[in-house]
């Protein structure tokens, strides 16, 4: 959407005005959606109505899980109030519940109590929550007690909610208008704000502060489309055009020993090579010569163009369990909450480098000490939704892809996933745990800890391959940023990673295709021991050391004004005098060497003062002709000097090298 910031949302509309398909695209993002059904079935015997219920069935993608709630009315502020923060819920709609509410065979001893119970329940909601409603207060008073009882009602109901959300949105013959947004919410901006029309829906890039001097809040990123089991439409190319992957029935088959593209070779040394005669005084560029090669071998030019054009893609996914010990609770979703409104550290760095941010939910992860992280189902849908992402950035012409991540629990996953796949002792890679007012808490870091102990513990006669890794211990986040990196590497993208989770997703990624290492660059390990052992197995030396602990992503884009002033002096600067006055002589003395072969070769006596090469044990002769048959004792023939030649003398050698007589 074009504009953002919130978490709950309410679309208002009118008959056919397309709120449905509105609500539909504000969650296109999101890898898996509990749509909640409110109305009732109806009479079996109504062909229309049952024509309209299927038609909203088959709008849905074959993703998404269904919740019907028709039977028990109060039990939809139930289902709000107990989804996750990683979960993402469409309510349609409010009409068929108060449908229901004032059903005598379902009304509650006070319906008035229920909408305030469904109102407490959207405001103190940790979801994504989009709420639809039929807006009907623009029509004439019905004449008929229930009727106004069920304009009334949903009147009511309309504000109620309304209150409770983050925005309010209106939806008339296919546009929309913006009621309420949360920057009006809060006191801090204008109340209602014009869209575009509701087919085009788009993520938000960052923005700068009030004092920064730039502002992309126009710049909206294209849509990214959610993996479904649906059929893709064919002939869709999910891959590079140098290769070809499989393809099915329910789209992209990701799978062990696909062959991606590797980075140029050649470039890289010859973009080194052209460092060493640029006119730089002192020694160079030091260790940040490695972004110039970097860069050079994955653009496949020794001169490579500073990276323009960045996204930064914050994967937010929470863990339960022991692994998210010590973390408060909504403290993720508050973040993802605050980039999405263009605000906080990551989203402030993102505007200072002009880059834009993207937040990207990923699928809840289960409490691995317990149970699977996920599915595998949930995990072919996450690396095919992850891979899609880098897609649609590449289509965008993005030439740099960050990789964020905020979550609950991630720095377990990534020790499990690193226990998993490389051995390590989960106590060695798991970092400490720092609390709000920036104290050690051990006990936390004992429970997470233990988690990793006890899911390595019920997995170890599990497979290891890459998805058991991810559907066992990694999770939605690390699903989800292996397909990244995998669509970016066969998109011949290159990703600047920093934390635990694209490490992590480096590891998994390269037992599916061993290529997409090469296309990642780490800028600093943060000290912290996961990144440092994943750096260590996947050959990714750290182009800083910083140690800085500003999250996941940000650590990346402190760096990258440094990485991009190292590219522009490697792409502008002239080479030395020397080299310049070094090649002009080397042209010079190839101008020379060329005419005097073509002066040699205009000038017979020239070409005949030649000395030839011996070509046996015998004297070498300049005759080109047949020589006679030799006679029997006879003497070898002498060679004929050069016209003009002075006779040779007792002193000298003649031209065969012997003495004359």
């Amino acid at each position: 959407m074009s504009v953002d910031g919130w978490n709950t949302v309410l679309v208002l509309g009118g008959i056919r005005s397309g709120k449905s398909e509105f609500a539909e695209s504000l969650v296109a993002d999101a890898p898996t959606v509990r749509y909640v059904a409110t109305s009732a079935a109806g009479d079996p015997t109504d062909a229309e109505w049952a024509a309209r219920l299927k038609a909203h069935r088959d709008r849905r993608p074959g993703g998404w899980t269904t919740e019907e709630t028709a039977d028990d009315p109060r039990r939809l502020a139930d289902v709000v109030a107990s989804a996750r923060p990683n979960e993402t819920l469409l309510v349609d709609d409010l009409g068929g519940w108060v449908t229901v509410l004032l059903d005598p065979a379902h009304q509650p001893a006070d319906d008035t109590a229920t909408v305030a119970e469904l109102a407490d329940a959207v405001r103190a909601c940790p979801a994504r929550l989009v709420v639809v409603s039929p807006e009907v207060g623009l029509s004439l008073v019905p004449t008929t007690p229930l009727g106004r009882a069920f304009t009334d009602a949903l009147g009511a109901a309309n504000r109620a909610v309304a209150d409770s959300c983050d925005a309010v949105v209106l939806v008339v013959a296919g546009q929309a208008c913006w009621l309420k947004t949360p920057a009006a919410s809060s006191g801090t901006g204008a109340g209602a704000v014009t869209l575009a029309p509701l087919a085009a829906q788009a993520a938000v890039p960052a923005t700068a502060t009030p004092g920064g001097a730039r502002d992309d809040r126009a710049a909206a990123l294209p849509e990214v489309l959610t993996p479904t089991t649906a059929p893709e439409p064919a002939g869709v190319p999910w891959a590079a055009p140098t290769m070809a992957l499989p393809v099915v029935a329910t789209g992209l088959v990701i799978q062990p020993g696909m062959e991606l593209p590797m980075p140029d070779e050649y470039a890289g040394p010859q973009a080194l090579e052209r460092l060493a005669t640029l006119d730089v005084p002192g020694a160079g560029l030091g260790v940040l010569e490695r972004v110039v090669g970097f860069a050079a071998a994955t653009q496949g030019t020794p001169t490579p163009a500073s990276w323009d054009s960045v996204r930064v893609l914050l994967l937010h996914g929470d863990h339960a369990g022991g692994a998210a010990a010590g973390s408060p609770p909504g403290e993720s979703a508050r973040r993802a909450a605050q980039a999405r409104a263009g605000q906080g550290v990551l989203a402030r760095l993102a505007a200072e480098s002009g880059a834009s941010l993207q937040v990207v939910e990923t699928p809840a992860s289960e409490a691995i000490e317990d149970l699977p992280a996920l599915d595998h189902e949930q995990v072919e849908q996450a690396l095919r939704y992850g891979w899609r992402l880098a897609e649609e950035a590449a289509e965008a012409g993005v030439r740099l892809l960050v990789l964020a991540a905020c979550g609950a629990g991630t720095d377990a996953a990534a020790a499990a996933v690193l226990a998993a796949t490389a051995g390590a002792e989960p106590p060695a890679v798991l970092g400490r745990v720092v609390t709000a007012g920036g104290e050690i808490d051990d006990a936390a870091w004992m429970r997470r800890c233990a988690a990793v102990r006890d899911a390595l513990h019920r997995t170890r006669r599990s497979p290891r391959d890459a998805k058991d890794v991810l559907a066992e211990l990694g999770g939605g986040d690390i699903a989800v940023a292996t397909g990244v990196l995998l669509g970016a590497t066969a998109r011949r993208l290159p990703v600047l990673l920093d934390g635990p989770v694209g490490l992590a997703a480096g590891m998994v990624s390269r037992d599916l295709a061993g290529q997409a290492r090469h296309w990642c660059l780490l800028a600093d390990h943060g000290g912290h021991p996961a990144v440092r052992l994943a750096a260590d197995v996947l050959g990714l030396d750290p182009l800083l050391d910083l140690r800085l602990d500003l999250g996941e992503g940000a650590n990346a884009l402190t760096a990258l004004p440094l990485l991009r002033s190292v590219l522009s002096l490697a792409a502008a600067l002239p080479a030395r005098p020397d080299q310049q006055h070094a090649a002009g002589a080397d042209a010079a003395a190839g101008t020379d060497d060329a005419t005097s072969a073509d002066d040699t070769a205009g000038d017979p006596d020239a070409a005949a003062f030649v000395e030839p090469e011996p070509t046996g044990p015998g004297p070498a002769t300049t005759a080109p002709t047949e020589p006679a048959a030799p006679t029997e004792h006879a003497p070898p023939a002498e060679p004929t000097p050069p016209a003009g030649a002075a006779e040779p003398t007792g002193s000298e050698p003649d031209p065969a090298g012997r003495r004359a007589d």
